[in-house]
């Protein structure tokens, strides 16, 4: 990558920190330290999926051209979670302390649009109701009501040989770009790749299906503690198209998309003037600020002014607030607001404004947070945590309240995600086993704060860990990424992850380093030849 600058050497991504409060810890084994540093290229060439070239001059520098304008999101009514409608359900009132005592802190109205809020009434128009009123609907809304989930959704496509051809090269996620188009993946040797969809896929022609390969790779120098796309990222705009990320004693990076060059870093400093990383990474909504988080601070960078100049937000004020590192950030759909989890197992919500704090939740997960999620309706948080069996859904008209769990099975340090479909009924999630759960939030049996939803749908999805799951903007497709770190020796895999020898949890025969594209509509629209790659490549899809 000429005129970029250079990222160090690579090295094998290691096991987050086993204590509550600490970063990631990255772990190179022998062999991958005597390994020569390789280049790695952008490649493009004669492939149809090729990324084209970018329309404007590159350079180290960040071109935006950006035309931000804000969401006039609304709120959704609620979805007949068989809440008490009692309270006031509208306002955040209250802060929970760790102890569980609550106290005032501050109150947020939600913005109201329907008289129904307050009175509990059902909407006037249902989505089908919505749909078919005359009114012409966008492609993305035509599309959701295809999402399918009475039956194991069907193995497509994926990509398997860059991640089994290095030893222990297992990926740590996966994201769809804002528009649909590609898909952005994190592994172990701290690359990472950008996939074009298949053309094959918005023909339904899926006979012609073969593996993906990556059109763009882009490495970082260390352990790549998180990353994320411009939320408003357009393939029709090619100034929008780049990638946030941040890696281990490095600035945060921005990476064009179309390229694979290095845009721009935004470069935050501590107290001592010394070039710190980022352990979470979020855009705001309209794109204008990234937001970074540390060890009880949240740094807001303004996107379109790269450098070292940004906002410092405390999590915690005269010892009071949010301690541990800020692991996760997340902005609700429809509020200037937005929440943060860390590894002290808590998580907090805070303005857009001024980064004041609105409320804190209580501890109630067993380890660090490691992933949240709002309702697209903006009234309800859902919180996951690292060595921990639970999904939790906050409701934030009353702070401290979980309307109920999702049981999963997390029984390592690494982050698992999990994600809403476009309409906000359906979470998924994979964990440790391969198993991907999928919940329908809009059938929660009772009111009650320890109701545990049952699956509406459980599937093996890969052999191994499944860490990553992401639900396309528009079509009915899944991405879920699968891979973990599998130890030599037998024993508990708590520990100094600096250490070269390292305990074992699972037989190294379990091992299944895969990028999987999965089809969730009505299942008679796909070949046998695509069934028969699936059970090829990942085993027979079945019902748990």
């Amino acid at each position: 990558m000429s005129g970029q600058e250079q990222c160090g050497s690579f090295s094998s991504a290691g096991q987050e920190a086993e204590g509550d409060g600490e970063p990631p810890h990255g772990a190179d084994s022998a062999t991958d330290k005597d390994q020569d540093q390789k280049d790695i290229t952008t490649e493009y060439g004669s492939s149809a999926a090729s990324k084209q070239p970018r329309l404007c001059g590159q350079g180290a520098t960040l071109t935006l051209n950006l035309n931000i304008t804000s969401s006039n999101s609304t709120v959704q009514p609620d979805m007949g979670l068989g809440m008490d409608q009692e309270h006031d359900g509208g306002k955040l009132s209250e802060h929970v302390q760790a102890d569980g005592e609550v106290k005032a802190v501050a109150k947020v109205e939600f913005e109201q649009n329907q008289d129904q809020e307050d009175t509990g009434e059902e909407p006037k128009e249902t989505e089908d109701e919505q749909t078919n009123n005359g009114t012409e609907c966008s492609p993305s809304e035509a599309q959701h009501l295809h999402l399918d989930f009475s039956q194991n959704p069907q193995m497509l496509t994926g990509s398997w040989a860059d991640y089994t051809n290095a030893p222990e090269n297992y990926l740590k996620g996966c994201k769809w770009a804002p528009d649909g188009s590609c898909i952005l993946s994190n592994s172990a040797d701290n690359v990472l790749r950008v996939y074009n969809l298949p053309p094959e896929l918005y023909s339904y022609n899926w006979n012609g299906l073969t593996e993906m390969t990556p059109v763009l790779k882009m490495a970082e120098g260390d352990t790549v503690y998180d990353y994320c796309w411009f939320p408003k990222m357009s393939s029709l705009d090619p100034d929008t198209c780049f990638i946030a990320s941040s890696s281990r004693d490095n600035p945060v990076h921005i990476w064009d998309a179309f390229s694979g060059d290095l845009r721009a870093t935004f470069r935050p400093y501590n107290h001592l003037d010394e070039l710190t990383a980022a352990y979470s990474l979020c855009f705001s909504p309209d794109g204008s600020q990234l937001y970074c988080g540390f060890d009880k601070m949240v740094r807001v960078f303004d996107t379109e002014r790269p450098g070292r100049d940004c906002a410092e937000r405390p999590t915690v004020v005269k010892k009071q607030g949010q301690n541990g590192i800020i692991s996760c950030i997340a902005f609700s759909p429809c509020q200037s607001l937005y929440a943060c989890g860390s590894y002290s197992r808590t998580a907090g919500l805070y303005s857009c404004q001024d980064g004041s704090m609105l409320a804190l939740l209580p501890p109630r997960h067993h380890g660090g947070l490691t992933h949240l999620l709002f309702s697209q309706n903006g009234y309800h948080l859902y919180t996951g945590g690292r060595k921990d069996p639970e999904i939790l859904c906050w409701d934030l008209r009353d702070p401290g309240r979980v309307l109920f769990s999702l049981k999963r099975s997390v029984n390592t340090n690494q982050r698992i995600y999990f994600d809403l479909d476009p309409s906000g009924r359906f979470l998924l999630s994979g964990d440790t086993d391969g198993v991907v759960s999928v919940w329908d939030t809009y059938t929660v049996p009772s009111y009650s704060t320890e109701d545990v939803l049952q699956p509406h749908l459980q599937f093996r999805a890969h052999r191994d860990c499944t860490n990553g799951i992401c639900v396309h903007p528009f079509m009915p497709l899944l991405v879920t990424s699968s891979g973990q770190r599998h130890f030599a020796l037998n024993g508990d895999s708590e520990g100094n992850s600096d250490s070269e020898e390292e305990a074992v949890t699972s037989p190294r025969g379990h091992e299944d380093n895969t990028l999987s594209i999965w089809w969730a509509g009505p299942l008679g629209s796909v070949s046998d030849k695509v069934a028969d790659t699936a059970a090829t490549h990942t085993g027979d899809v079945v019902q748990v």
